[in-house]
């Protein structure tokens, strides 16, 4: 490991950047090295430039991937190599296109969920849907985490290292049971994977739900996360308050979860328009004059 990359991967370690966010900087970081085959502190200005635009015309990286490089190049010029640099002109961010999730029917989960035939894999996809896990929180489940004297499930870890509590469902608790009934697993994960001592990969149950789709006739479209989705949804669509779903998602800004309420079929169906609340138009026709 070159002095550069120690000192990077100790300044996201002291500001307690995720691990999977510290190997997506470094590897970023890598592949600009290579690209110029130059040490980063060599490289300036119109390097990152150059390589922003091969980014976009020659790797053709979505704005998604594309904000993710952009974010390590910022990390490490501003914190690592510390430019006095304004980032916003130097390493913009791309803008990103504002796309809907696609929100599965509660129809189309149940017959989703009825065709995964792995006890491991029901239980993990379950518990996406009735407690709205990211499918990484799901795999890395434990034991301990179940809390069913409270009804509770607790998440360790989330996005941004973040810890909180989600409601443990009945049926969810059910389902785990017999998931733990049916195969006994050992060690500290509710979902062990191969390798000893660690817990199933996000990869292979996202492997798994693609099989599950295929066997359910469902679209392709539909994701793991698309799970989560429906979980915020489908509350929303049944009452449940806006302030509530985002602690249970465990969004930081309620504007995030309120992108949800433009998904909710029921709550746009059941808003009455500004129109339904004016005079009757047919009284008074244009052109015509009151008596």
């Amino acid at each position: 490991m070159t002095p550069l990359r120690q000192r990077m991967s100790e300044d996201m370690q002291v500001r307690n950047l995720a691990a999977r966010t510290q190997d997506l900087h470094i590897g970023h970081v890598a592949r600009f090295a290579k690209h110029f085959g130059r040490s980063p502190h060599l490289l300036g200005r119109e390097e990152i430039r150059s390589y922003q635009v091969f980014l976009i015309q020659e790797r053709q990286l979505s704005p998604s991937t594309l904000g993710i490089a952009v974010s390590a190049l910022r990390f490490l010029f501003r914190v690592t190599l510390q430019r006095d640099w304004n980032c916003n002109d130097v390493i913009p961010v791309p803008k990103q296109p504002k796309k809907q999730p696609v929100v599965p029917s509660v129809g189309q989960v149940a017959t989703l969920l009825h065709s995964i035939a792995s006890p491991m894999h029901h239980a993990i996809f379950t518990a996406c849907y009735a407690a709205g896990l990211r499918i990484s929180e799901a795999v890395s489940l434990r034991p301990a985490h179940i809390d069913s004297q409270r009804m509770v499930l607790r998440i360790e870890h989330g996005k941004g290292a973040n810890d909180r509590c989600v409601m443990l469902s009945p049926r969810l608790l059910e389902v785990l049971r017999e998931y733990c009934r049916r195969t006994r697993p050992e060690g500290k994960w509710l979902f062990p994977g191969r390798v000893a001592g660690r817990h199933i990969g996000t990869g292979a149950a996202r492997d798994a739900f693609r099989r599950a789709l295929l066997r359910s006739g469902r679209s392709k479209r539909l994701s793991p996360h698309s799970l989560r989705h429906g979980f915020a949804v489908h509350l929303l669509e049944s009452g449940t308050d806006l302030r509530t779903i985002q602690l249970l998602l465990g969004h930081r800004s309620l504007a995030t979860t309120a992108g949800y309420l433009h998904l909710a079929a029921c709550k746009l169906s059941a808003t009455r328009s500004p129109l339904d609340l004016l005079p009757d138009l047919q009284a008074h026709p244009a052109g015509s004059s009151a008596a």
